[in-house]
């Protein structure tokens, strides 16, 4: 008995191996390609009023191929103002597992940047929003890329861009690919400004996630505007973790918090866009700049594995159902 009983413990440990090692083996793309994207930068004002006379720039996407055949559901990643972090590439492995292309932005290299957590000001905040509709020019003509099935997720900086290509007037203005999103899926943005007519979004659900304690992109805001898009009808979802600070989904960075030394936050800000494009800062009456009073310095970022596990599960859902997966 006892020999059956160890020669079977060791085929279930072979078992459970083999299976760990094909679970790893489908996070490997099939196929890694890199795209030029033809973007521009150009301040807040000029991207809310519709102005394209900016610096020409090119951008660049890392389109990883899932393993699959014909063409494939893809879900496009925006970094945060630290650029492309670790979290960027432990969400396209796991994406990449489930059969999802992804295709991973860099808004910062061909701007000659590599962060602006310390000086926001170096790029406007909607810059973002540019790139991730250039994006879309690319993925809908792509022979691997099902176009009705394209995903848009971003975190911090990136994560109010995803928050925000939602706006149909954002889309009006300068997404020319004929292609749109399926979901969005802000992580921790930054919900302190109020845009005209931000409540007039895409037909198509939002799922936002955040952290109780976050003291760089609070959550209460964005729990407000959550609350005002359900009103207008929208499929919006927020998911609060309670012990996850910021950028709380990487996985090199310390459980325990500790502040970006510097780092620059508008979570004492409140932001609201008046017309022609000006950004107004609520409590002066001015337009806003990044030597205001109310900008903060030295938030806080952690990472927070129980709720990195629950926000990964909750996304592979949500993506297993928008996209029909089986």
């Amino acid at each position: 008995m006892r020999q059956l009983y160890f020669a079977a413990a060791a085929l279930l440990a072979m078992i459970g191996a083999a299976h760990a090692q094909d679970a790893a083996s489908r996070e490997i793309a099939a196929r890694v390609e890199l795209h030029s994207i033809q973007s521009l930068t150009i301040s807040d004002r000029q991207f809310l009023t519709g102005d394209a006379n900016g610096k020409s720039v090119t951008i660049t996407g890392e389109l990883r191929i899932a393993q699959g055949s014909g063409k494939l559901p893809v879900v496009v990643l925006m970094h945060g103002s630290g650029g492309m972090g670790p979290n960027i590439e432990s969400w396209s492995r796991d994406l990449n597992a489930m059969g999802i292309s992804t295709f991973a932005l860099d808004g910062f290299t061909g701007r000659g940047l590599t962060s602006v957590s310390r000086n926001q000001a170096l790029l406007g905040r909607l810059n973002f929003i540019l790139d991730i509709y250039r994006s879309l020019d690319i993925l809908a003509k792509h022979p691997r890329v099902d176009a009705s099935r394209i995903a848009l997720m971003g975190f911090s900086r990136g994560g109010q861009a995803t928050l925000y290509a939602s706006e149909k007037r954002f889309h009006q203005m300068w997404n020319k690919s004929g292609a749109e999103f399926a979901a969005y899926i802000p992580f921790y943005p930054d919900c302190m400004t109020t845009y005209i007519s931000d409540t007039d979004v895409a037909d198509k659900p939002i799922r936002i996630f955040q952290g109780t304690p976050d003291d760089y992109n609070p959550v209460a805001p964005c729990k407000k505007f959550a609350e005002r898009l359900r009103a207008a009808g929208h499929d919006v979802v927020l998911t609060e973790y309670p012990n996850a600070w910021h950028a709380f989904d990487n996985p090199l960075s310390s459980p325990t918090p500790f502040a970006i030394k510097g780092a620059q936050s508008v979570r004492n800000c409140v932001i609201r866009e008046e017309p022609k494009g000006v950004l107004i800062n609520t409590s002066t009456g001015q337009p806003f700049t990044y030597k205001d009073a109310c900008v903060a310095s030295n938030p806080h970022i952690n990472y927070d594995a129980e709720a990195t596990r629950a926000a990964h599960a909750a996304v592979k859902q949500f993506l297993k159902t928008t996209f029909r997966l089986e």
